[in-house]
């Protein structure tokens, strides 16, 4: 708690002035000054990830994840994309697009380091949860950082699978559709468990989350369930009953490699139908772009 009071006694000076230039109130935890800093170093970190070929794996591809708390979405995402622990990058060069990454990254730079679940329970709710008193304003501003993440690997087109929890239908209909407009072809995955799944995993965590939060979140997703399925249609919508857990590491594996031919596997590696995307690819090519 020291720390953390130092350290937001620290960022006082500037807080003020970083709420009034659009900073969403974080407290002064950046100046404008090392939000730049932050996109430059981003820049030169995805440098080699931005040169990706037109005609590489996952070119043009966007997949959603959605999920609620429990429902097992970081462990199916590493089955069906083979990505390994503390990499962002799947098997076909698809990059994840989760807040958690930029959440750590703030928290190594302010000195909490990057393990989670060693902090105290009250300064990680001070520092990540919206409704306590003292609130650091701190995932909000990592959700900020995974945005421009985003807008780089947008901008190469490249392919992106987007974790979030699937509770807010509007906002996924946006991102669907902005990702459209620029070329991208999406599918979605439902990652769905019972409630009664859901608040047996969240009470097996090392770091529980209020019982409240967990059956609200999994009445907001399984209620979108059908929005979603119309969104995106049938063949580019996959629910995944995730019910069950398979402690034999061979036999989970052969489940996603089937669930991957069912039709994820088929959307990765398929030609380009977006028209945008096309015409991007095309010109490109005529540019010598490999």
């Amino acid at each position: 708690m020291i720390k953390l009071a130092k350290l937001l006694f620290e960022a006082s000076i500037t807080g003020q002035k970083a709420n009034t230039e659009s900073l969403g109130g974080f407290k002064g935890f950046f100046k404008l000054s090392q939000m730049e800093a932050y996109k430059k170093w981003l820049k030169k970190t995805l440098r080699i990830e931005l040169v990706e070929g037109v005609n590489d794996p996952g070119i043009l591809k966007a997949v959603f994840l959605a999920g609620g708390p429990g429902s097992g979405k970081t462990y199916v995402a590493k089955g069906l994309f083979g990505i390994p622990d503390k990499v962002n990058v799947s098997q076909t060069g698809m990059k994840m697009v989760n807040s958690d990454k930029e959440l750590k990254y703030l928290l190594n730079k302010f000195g909490f380091g990057t393990d989670l679940d060693s902090l105290p329970d009250e300064l990680f709710k001070q520092l990540t949860d919206p409704s306590h008193k003292d609130y650091s304003g701190l995932r909000d501003f990592a959700k900020d950082l995974t945005g421009e993440r985003r807008r780089l690997y947008q901008n190469g087109r490249l392919g992106m699978i987007i974790d979030g929890t699937g509770d807010d239908f509007k906002k996924i209909a946006a991102e669907k559709k902005e990702l459209e407009a620029v070329g991208y072809d999406c599918y979605m995955i439902f990652v769905n468990t019972t409630l009664e799944v859901a608040l047996r995993r969240n009470e097996n965590r090392d770091r529980v989350l209020p019982k409240s939060i967990v059956e609200q979140s999994h009445r907001d997703v399984t209620r979108n369930i059908g929005g979603f399925q119309g969104l995106f249609g049938g063949s580019n919508f996959l629910i995944i009953d995730n019910n069950q857990d398979i402690d034999d590491e061979e036999k989970a594996q052969k489940r996603f490699n089937m669930l991957v031919k069912q039709g994820l596997g088929k959307f990765i590696k398929r030609p380009i139908k977006n028209k945008r995307g096309l015409s991007w690819v095309r010109k490109n090519k005529m540019l010598g772009k490999k």
